[in-house]
């Protein structure tokens, strides 16, 4: 059972009200310091808040007799207990309606609705620090660059590479191809039938439920190290990478891609 401070409710987003957004959110605990804090936990494509209220919900419990900022969680538009589609969609291509910038606008309007609601203070006064996973991530990183001094920590976990088509693996058909790197359990066909699994689940064109467009996020983010990000008071956010555990991703991708991802040599024959 989820604490009683932890809240689930739906809002509309000034500029799209005929569309309502699923949120959880817990108030802040205890004394807070100025400037505000608000944690925000940003989904992936594949799941939607309702993974993050275990965490939320174990934070809560840890601090009963100490303190915790505000928490919020949310679920993009076709995305968990959010039904409604973007309401921007209408009348562009199916399934590729709005962009992950769209996504960092909706996300600024939504915090900004709930500080006036919720927390009582504004936009300036706030310093958010996201914990994202995959797109997330890129969500994250996103609105750090486009709104400088209000976040002071990412917490990116599994993160999506946005400067990626995600064609990572050797491809079995190029000229210089040398079979030689694969692993002694790994074929040419199963690496073949590997890279056209994985391209119809992730590249860039594939189109999702939330009807989110990724074929412009290398543009969006086109470096996995710029541009600096700005945090609060002039400082620069605290940023921590957390990548998958290597035994538990080869498992979990068994169940939608049949065999797991394999390690390849380098050219200095690294795993």
């Amino acid at each position: 059972m989820l604490p009683r401070e932890l809240q689930h409710d739906t809002i509309a987003l000034e500029s799209k009200p005929s569309a309502s957004i699923h949120y959880s959110f817990a108030k802040c605990q205890g004394s807070q310091q100025s400037p505000h804090r608000l944690v925000v936990f940003l989904n992936g494509l594949m799941t939607d808040k309702s993974t993050w209220l275990p965490v939320m919900a174990g934070i809560i419990r840890a601090n009963q007799d100490a303190s915790y900022p505000p928490l919020l969680a949310y679920d993009r538009f076709r995305q968990g207990l959010t039904d409604d589609r973007d309401p921007q969609d209408q009348g562009r291509e199916p399934g590729r309606g709005h962009d992950v910038f769209d996504a960092v606008q909706d996300l600024h309007q939504l915090i900004g609705q709930l500080c006036r609601d919720k927390l009582e203070t504004t936009m300036e006064q706030l310093s958010i620090i996201f914990v994202a996973n995959s797109i997330g991530c890129v969500i994250a990183r996103l609105y750090a660059e486009r709104h400088p001094g209000s976040v002071a920590a990412l917490l990116l976990l599994d993160s999506m590479v946005a400067n990626s088509d995600f064609d990572w693996w050797p491809n079995p058909d190029s000229h210089d191809f040398d079979p030689k790197i694969l692993p002694v359990d790994v074929t040419v066909e199963v690496l073949r039938e590997q890279r056209a699994k994985i391209a119809k689940i992730f590249a860039p064109d594939v189109i999702n439920n939330e009807g989110l467009d990724r074929r412009n996020v290398a543009d969006l983010l086109p470096h996995s190290d710029g541009p600096l990000l700005q945090g609060p008071g002039g400082r620069r956010p605290l940023v921590n990478v957390v990548e998958h555990d290597a035994e538990r991703f080869a498992s979990e991708s068994l169940k939608v891609c049949v065999a797991p991802f394999p390690k390849f040599q380098t050219s200095r024959g690294e795993d």
